[in-house]
This record gives structure tokens, C-alpha cells and sequence, in this order.
């Protein structure tokens, strides 16, 4: 069966700041997920689907239902790990998964289930995967993400921050990987997560309609070229497509290598520290997401300007009494905190880089072939 013709993502109109923030975060998965905030029509639910159509292919163990990574065995399902103990596998490339979450989805039907009869009487375990299964190494998307219950929204996130489900039943527990890019969107005129929920989205953009006649202008008439021919659009679009898929892909391969210094990290929480920010989750954020867009330029180490452009989407959200109320944190703004930041640090602190450790083998080969 054909697949549905989806808007090219870099033919949508504007919206820089939230095209950025789910760049960001298919190059990293591990910022955290990033939360839409705006009005109806705003191309919120485009903008995930067409990501999700760009990404590039990925390589998986052929007979797993998870879509297990053969390069990472310490993060296999329990399948992968008792049938491939040999360390034989058959592999091939799939689109990266955009998988829908339902806003009426019940705990089992995100999580899965264990079928304890089966385990009792034949001595099997049998699992019957869930959403996140579907969704590991693709885009979730969660649409209305505050109109879901709360407990499922914490087992989502928690999930995106762990990168692993765990289901326990009965003293019988199953593990599979769940790595996936968080999206979540809402309208505000339908009510707003509480606050400790919200802090757990890595990210938050707030949108809304653009103002400037020749942008509203370019939407109508693409969105018109679009539903007239999808194909003929998006052959029109398909090597700036193409670009961008690639321009991931590569940044993909450098984000573990993106190194930073012990001034980057005290001018990071200088910056939180004067905006009066809830927490501590912020400060990883914002040089999480310094590494993912230094290396979607292809840069392997980080500057002033990416701490600014992280901390821009990683801030809104998390402003002492203000969360949302005033979307005013802009890079001007930041600039401005920034430099007085720099400005008192001392002289003394270390500006050599440190390497990121998060998989220390692969950026030890990253290194190798750089060199």
C-alpha cells in the first residue's frame, strides 16, 4: 500500500524556532523531547509528520519486533539477546517510524503487556509490545498532550529520558529499547499540563499565526500546489529534502564528538542562574542541545551562539512564575544575560575542551576518522 504523501518539511513557512527544535532533537534524541505550544492551523502536526518523512533510513536486526540496533548489543530487547547470542544476525534498512499516540491510550496499550497466564502454565514469556515499541528509533508524536491522563504522560516521558521500557508483571519483567524523538503539541485555550510535567519536555515553543502578508501568502499558495499534486510538490522540494535528511544524518554521526569546556558549562549555569530558572534539568538541556546544533553544522566544539540558541527553546517553560506567560526569552534577550555572564567569569576557569563521554567507543572511532 502507498504511503500518504506528506508536506515537505522544509516547505513549511516560518516557524524558525520550532523548525529548529525538532532538528535538534532527531540529531539528538537523548535532549528530551520538544513540546508545541499554539493556536489551531499553525502547521504544528505538519511540521512532526514532515520530519518523520526526512529523517534517514536506519539500519535494524531483521526479525526484531523493535527495530533493535545491530551496532549497540547492550541496548537489544530480551528477544534480541537470547536469539543472537552467537552474535549472528540478519539486518536491513527501514524508514524511520512515525507512530500516533491516541489521546485516549490506556497505560498496557503504551507500555505493553505480559501475558502471565502464558508464563505460568507453559513457562514462556510472552510480550505483546506496546506504542513506545513501535515508536523506538522513530518520532512519537502525541498530539493534545494535555488532555491525556497524567500518569501516561509521565510513563512517555520517563521513557524519552531512560530510552528503555522496562514491563514488570508478577515477578516476570521484559526490556526493550525505546529511543524515540518526543513531540508533543496542545492548544492553550484547552488547559495547560502542570508545571512538574511541563519540566520535563526538554524543549517548548510557543507559535502562532504569521503576521507578514507575503508568508500567508507563500502558505496558501503551496498548500494549494501541494493538494492539487503532492507528488509534483514534493518532487519540487525533494533535493532541499534531501539536504537537510543528509545534513542530520552526518550531524548525527558528530553529536558524541562535540566537545566543550568547563567555561561553556559555568556560562550555561550563570545564564539559568540569573533567569531565575526552576531546577537543574535546564542547564543539560541547554548543552545538549548546544552539541546537536554545533554538530548540525558541522562544528565539533561548541560556541557562545549555540548555548544562546538551546537555551532560547530550553527556557520558556521553565521561568520562575511565568512558565508561558511571557514569551519574551528571545536570543536578544539571552545575548544580553549572556556576555554580562562571561563577562564576571574569571579569567582562570579552563577553556579546554572536554569530550562528551556518553558512548566513549564510538567517539573514539568518530575521532579516528576525522583524523
Amino acid at each position: 500500500m502507498a504511503r500518504r504523501a506528506v508536506f515537505p518539511f522544509t516547505a513549511i513557512v516560518g516557524q524558525e524556532r520550532m523548525k529548529r527544535a525538532l532538528i535538534l532533537n532527531a540529531v539528538s534524541p537523548q535532549i528530551g523531547g520538544v513540546l508545541i505550544r499554539g493556536e489551531r492551523g499553525t502547521a504544528k502536526s505538519t511540521a512532526a509528520r514532515a520530519l518523520a518523512a526526512l529523517l534517514p533510513e536506519i539500519e535494524v536486526v531483521a526479525d526484531c519486533r523493535f527495530g533493535c540496533a545491530p551496532d549497540r548489543p547492550n541496548e537489544w530487547c530480551d528477544d534480541c539477546r537470547s536469539r543472537h547470542a552467537d552474535g549472528v544476525l540478519k539486518t536491513h534498512m527501514r524508514r524511520t517510524a512515525f507512530v500516533d499516540l491516541p489521546v485516549s491510550a490506556t497505560e498496557d496499550r503504551v507500555v505493553g503487556t505480559l501475558d502471565i497466564e502464558k508464563a505460568i502454565q507453559k513457562g514462556e514469556k510472552h510480550f505483546e509490545p506496546g506504542v513506545l515499541a513501535s515508536a523506538n528509533r522513530g518520532l512519537l508524536y502525541v498530539d493534545e498532550v494535555n488532555l491525556l491522563d497524567d500518569h501516561v504522560v509521565d510513563l512517555l516521558l520517563d521513557s524519552a529520558a531512560m530510552a528503555v521500557n522496562v514491563v514488570e508483571r508478577e515477578g516476570i519483567s521484559f526490556t526493550h529499547p525505546a529511543k524515540f524523538i518526543l513531540v508533543g503539541t496542545m492548544n492553550p485555550e484547552e488547559g495547560d499540563l502542570r508545571p512538574q510535567l511541563l519540566d520535563r519536555f526538554a524543549f517548548s515553543v510557543q507559535i502562532s499565526g504569521l503576521s507578514d502578508t507575503n508568508q500567508r501568502v507563500a502558505i496558501m499558495e503551496r498548500r494549494i500546489s501541494f493538494e492539487r499534486d503532492p507528488e509534483g510538490f514534493r518532487d519540487e522540494w525533494r533535493e532541499k529534502e534531501r539536504q537537510l535528511s543528509a545534513q542530520i544524518a552526518n550531524a548525527r554521526k558528530l553529536v558524541h564528538s562535540v566537545r566543550y569546556s568547563r567555561r561553556d558549562l559555568v556560562s550555561i549555569a550563570g545564564l539559568t542562574a540569573t533567569m531565575n530558572v526552576d531546577g537543574h534539568r535546564a542547564d543539560l538541556v541547554i548543552l545538549r542541545g548546544s552539541q546537536a546544533h554545533a554538530a548540525f553544522e558541522g562544528r565539533d566544539r561548541i560556541s557562545g551562539h549555540d548555548i544562546i540558541l538551546a537555551a532560547e527553546l530550553a527556557l520558556p517553560h521553565r521561568i520562575k512564575g511565568r512558565a508561558f506567560q511571557d514569551t519574551s526569552v528571545n536570543a536578544e534577550d539571552l545575548e544580553e544575560r549572556f556576555d554580562q555572564v562571561q563577562s564576571q567569569i574569571g579569567s582562570g576557569e579552563e577553556s579546554e575542551p572536554i569530550e562528551d563521554d556518553t558512548d566513549a567507543s564510538s567517539v573514539k572511532k568518530k575521532q579516528q576518522t576525522l583524523k
